[in-house]
């Protein structure tokens, strides 16, 4: 029995391209069943009518029960709401701190969006500071949101950083994986060097090692194995770790 699912499914590990689309209509006869089946559209995916649409082009991944998304090399970051990114505060006007996060406009920041923050007791903010924080506004008609605190007030990571340290760029695609739970990449950085990293999902990347010339191996590293196979990343680590890279 052809289901909404399985159309999906076939193409999961497949590379699609801006164009490709599936259909949602269920043929004539078919089995009311289908007619429920729920998808999730994540990034690069685009619901329109009784059609989803690639808009992106890049891998089908799959995830839970109905979650589909493309996993592209994409560089250009689009604020999203829930996501947390790494910020350059760039100024300050009035009760509001701008903040670059990558995107086509910048970010707003309170000074009340930080832990323990009151009227009288303003948070140390200086323009060019680093800022790790999560949106809570973040769409097309409104200015992106920026808070340094969770839902319970607790900075819980969150707030300004990097007084030492090296903050560059990589692809959104490596960022996820850096982010995935027991990353192999970070496992493999921490067997050579220890390390402190700061991720942001705009992109950014913050490292610190115990010398500027460990931090500035790790970042050569990391932007260097964002398209080696694991075999390949495992031998450039191994041979660093000997000394005779």
């Amino acid at each position: 029995m052809d289901t909404v699912h399985a159309r999906f499914k076939d193409k999961i590990g497949e590379v699609l391209l801006p164009g490709d689309v599936f259909s949602l209509s269920v043929p004539e006869g078919g089995d009311c069943i289908i007619k429920r089946e729920k998808i999730i559209c994540g990034p690069g995916l685009r619901r329109n009518g009784e059609e989803v649409q690639v808009c992106k082009s890049g891998i089908l991944r799959h995830k839970q029960a109905n979650l589909y998304w493309i996993d592209s090399q994409q560089r250009r970051y689009i604020p999203t709401k829930g996501e947390s990114v790494i910020g350059i505060v760039t100024a300050k006007s009035g009760d509001i701190y701008k903040v670059d996060v990558g995107g086509s406009e910048q970010a707003s920041l309170s000074y009340l969006a930080f832990e323990g923050a009151t009227k009288r007791n303003r948070p140390n903010v200086q323009v060019g500071d680093l800022v790790y924080g999560q949106f809570t506004i973040a769409n097309k008609d409104m200015e992106p949101e920026l808070v340094c605190i969770d839902s319970c007030g607790r900075a819980n990571g969150m707030g300004v950083f990097g007084a030492d340290g090296l903050l560059f760029k990589v692809s959104l695609g490596l960022v996820r994986r850096l982010l995935a739970p027991q990353s192999e990449i970070v496992k493999d950085l921490e067997k050579i060097f220890p390390l402190e990293t700061v991720v942001g999902l705009n992109g950014r990347v913050w490292v610190k090692a115990k010398t500027v010339q460990q931090t500035l191996i790790v970042a050569n590293l990391l932007e260097t194995c964002e398209n080696m196979t694991s075999q390949q990343r495992q031998t450039l680590f191994k041979k660093v770790a000997e000394g005779s890279f």
